[in-house]
């Protein structure tokens, strides 16, 4: 079993692009831009190219993957909102992968976007075992890219020069000098690296730069008309755009440059080998604030967007890289879910996890080794538009939508028909009842997430 002695713990670098498809790398199949950074580093590593996220939006997704619970277990299954600022938080004793790190003496970072507890909340960052924190508590108030404030840790930072709609500090460019400052800052010591970034999701805004400069008039366009004023204005309203599709495409190239610049940063401090870096997204590809994804193929093969259960919603592309230990140039089919990062980790520090988990590690599968266990199936629930289940097992997946008014059953076989093109559930009634059972078993009821009338 590979695990790490005290004296050569590895760092960990966990980069989450927000609302990125399957198909918006170019090692990914992306054609209309291109993203060589995380290209090359897919080519120092492995791609994984089943990995399904937590959710299909960014909460519930967020908690899965820090407490290694499915999302019919974890303690946050949706997005909810709370006044003045910042969503439901993580109870007090929640074990995340904060924990996990900083019992194994790490050093634990978090730098871009929180949406798990308003700040001094049970869920704040620095009440769930995060050393320094920079960026938008707030998910709602990410929407925007020139806030008024950001955090750092329980500080509020205000941003003077982004007041009354000026467009002074472009908020991921500044979370990202934090960034690169952690690292340079504990470079001689074991730390943990969260970096969730905003890109791509909407607003579609970016810097008015050479890489927006590079797309504009590349792509057909349709203006959009956003909210420039009133009181959602850069409180969760998107604002207009008059070349989304160039926009989009500057956003991920700008999310790619930043994922470079972290391994530049690492290689100068003299620490890359030792670091071992995934990059994956939240859920999938977003249709908010003018964006296309169709026109971009942004979910691939797959059908389906975020807030649906469809593969296009939870199917994300995945990069793991580790010098020496990631076998490079690789590729892995194999299937595996954001509940097993904290089991995975777990292993790696050879920790015995103190709290239940439903994931599985999958650092024999990563480091290319022959013995690996498989999930028995994946569990999904999502608490808007009625209400929606999915259980994968297998080469199955079972589909539940309109829970909570005139529920209706699909079922696919996702290996002959990976684009759920074909509902059988007909053809495959005994099929769809051994699902139905495991999909019974696996919510387990919480009065916070009420799924069911």
């Amino acid at each position: 079993m590979l695990h790490v002695e005290a004296q050569q713990k590895p760092n960990v670098v966990f980069i989450l692009a927000d609302d990125l498809g399957y198909g918006d790398l170019s090692c990914f199949g992306q054609e209309k831009f291109q993203t060589p950074h995380i290209d090359r580093l897919a080519l120092n590593g492995m791609r994984c190219t089943h990995t399904y996220a937590g959710s299909t939006v960014s909460a519930p997704s967020r908690a899965c993957l820090l407490t290694g619970l499915h999302t019919g277990h974890a303690p946050i299954r949706g997005n909810k909102e709370l006044e003045p600022e910042g969503q439901f938080p993580l109870p007090a004793d929640t074990y995340t992968l904060f924990r996990l790190f900083k019992d194994a003496g790490y050093t634990t970072g978090a730098f871009g976007k929180w949406g798990l507890g308003q700040p001094g909340s049970s869920g704040d960052p620095n009440r769930q075992g995060v050393d320094e924190f920079f960026g938008y508590n707030c998910q709602l108030l990410a929407h925007n890219y020139y806030p008024d404030h950001l955090w750092h840790n329980r500080t509020r930072v205000e941003l003077p020069e982004n007041v009354d709609g000026n467009f002074g500090t472009y908020s991921q460019d500044l979370i990202q000098q934090h960034t690169l400052r952690f690292i340079e800052e504990n470079k001689s010591r074991p730390f943990f690296l969260y970096v969730p970034l905003v890109l791509p999701h909407a607003e579609l805004v970016v810097p008015e730069d050479s890489i927006f400069e590079n797309f504009k008039g590349k792509y057909p366009e349709i203006p959009y008309k956003g909210t420039d004023a009133g009181p959602m204005f850069r409180k969760g309203g998107y604002a207009s755009q008059a070349y989304p599709k160039a926009a989009y495409a500057a956003m991920v190239t700008r999310l790619d440059r930043y994922v470079g610049e972290i391994v530049e940063e690492l290689k100068r401090q003299g620490i890359y080998d030792n670091t071992l870096i995934v990059f994956t997204s939240d859920n999938g590809p977003h249709r908010e604030g003018g964006n296309d994804p169709d026109y971009f193929n942004s979910n691939g093969i797959y059908r389906g967007y975020k807030r649906d259960l469809y593969e296009g919603g939870i199917r994300v592309p995945t990069v793991v890289s580790w010098k020496g230990h990631v076998p490079a140039g690789t590729e892995s089919p194999f299937a595996f879910a954001f509940w097993d990062y904290l089991p995975t980790f777990a292993e790696l520090l050879g920790r015995k996890l103190p709290a239940k988990s439903d994931g599985i590690s999958v650092l024999p599968m990563w480091t290319g080794e022959k013995r690996q266990k498989e999930h028995d199936f994946f569990y999904f629930e999502f608490h808007e538009l009625n209400g929606r289940q999915a259980v994968i097992r297998r080469n199955w997946k079972l589909v539940q939508l309109n829970i909570q008014k005139e529920p209706v059953y699909e079922l696919y076989n996702i290996a002959s028909d990976p684009s759920e093109a074909h509902n059988v559930i007909s053809l495959y009634p005994q099929k769809a009842e051994e699902l139905k059972k495991i999909m019974q078993e696996a919510h387990a009821p919480d009065p916070n997430w009420p799924l069911f009338n």
